[in-house]
Order: C-alpha cells, then structure tokens, then sequence
C-alpha cells in the first residue's frame, strides 16, 4: 500500500531543481512502485508527483467512462500531454518542466506535502493559507473519524464479551 505522508520545505534551486528528501522517497517500495516518477498538473492546478508504475495504473483507469467521445479525447490529450515521466538525480533532487512550473505559478520556496498516493508541489505561502483556510473542517473530520473507530472497536468488544465460551 502506498501511504505518503508529511510536508517538507524546500528552494528551488538556480537550475530549476528541487530536493525530494530521503524522508520522503524512503516512504515508497520502488520494488512494488519503481524508482522514477511522473510529473503531473493535477486538480486546481497543483503540480503532482506520483511513483511510476502507480501512475501507470491510474492512468489507465482514468478514462471516463459514458463520456461522448470528443470529451474522451479532450481529457485523454490533457491528461497525457501535461504528464512526463522524471528522473531524480543522484542527490535525489527533481528537475521541474519550467512550462509545468509555469502553469502551477511555483516560485522559489516551496513545500512538498505527501498526500496518500502522491507528492504535490506547493508554493509555502499558498500551502501555509491552504491549511489555515482548511484546519477548522480538517480537525471536526479528525474527531468524526477517530469517534467511528471508537464506536466500532467497543461495538466489536461488546460481541466478543457476549459469545459463549468455547
């Protein structure tokens, strides 16, 4: 299963370069999802990074279905042309697309967030606002969540306390 998690800050170098720390590349099995990357513009804009052959797997997935066919088209071409398979460098850092870059609107500092099955490429003061915008909704889901495991574990305790000893 593919968990990435944390948020890293990070500069983007004079070469257009960024350091995809060991932290964070430590947290993928290249065994079960390869050792490169692809580069893709996702939602609202955020630059995405996800392990190779997990993209792979979600690419294909990823046609609508019941779709007319020219809107088929359209996303296929997108989807497709706004990815590019990346390699890191022996240092472990990433060389950014400028046009890529250029259409996320990323400038110098940014901050790489693991989100499940991807990185995104946040600038820091957009990500910064992104959680003060979000932390309300973020910690009520927290509390909803961890009250349903709660009241699942004891419904589970109550059944094991009721069957008959064997």
């Amino acid at each position: 299963m593919l968990l990435l998690t944390g948020e890293y800050e990070h500069v983007v170098d004079d070469k257009s370069r960024v350091l995809i720390s060991n932290k964070l590349r430590n947290q993928i099995d290249a065994d079960a999802h390869g050792s490169n990357f692809y580069l893709v513009l996702g939602a609202n804009g955020i630059l995405c990074l996800y392990p190779e052959r997990y993209f792979e797997q979600i690419a294909l997935a990823a046609s609508p279905e019941g779709q007319p066919p020219d809107e088929t088209v359209a996303f296929e071409r997108i989807s497709f042309a706004l990815a590019g398979k990346v390699e890191l460098d022996r240092q472990g850092r990433l060389l950014l697309n400028e046009r890529l870059r250029k259409r996320a609107g990323l400038k110098d500092r940014i901050t790489l967030v693991g989100v499940r099955d991807h990185i995104e490429l946040w600038n820091s003061e957009d990500w910064e606002q992104y959680l003060a915008d979000h932390m309300t909704q973020y910690q009520q889901q927290v509390l909803q969540a961890r009250q349903a495991v709660l009241q699942k574990q004891s419904q589970e305790d109550l059944t094991l306390e009721r069957r008959p000893n064997d």
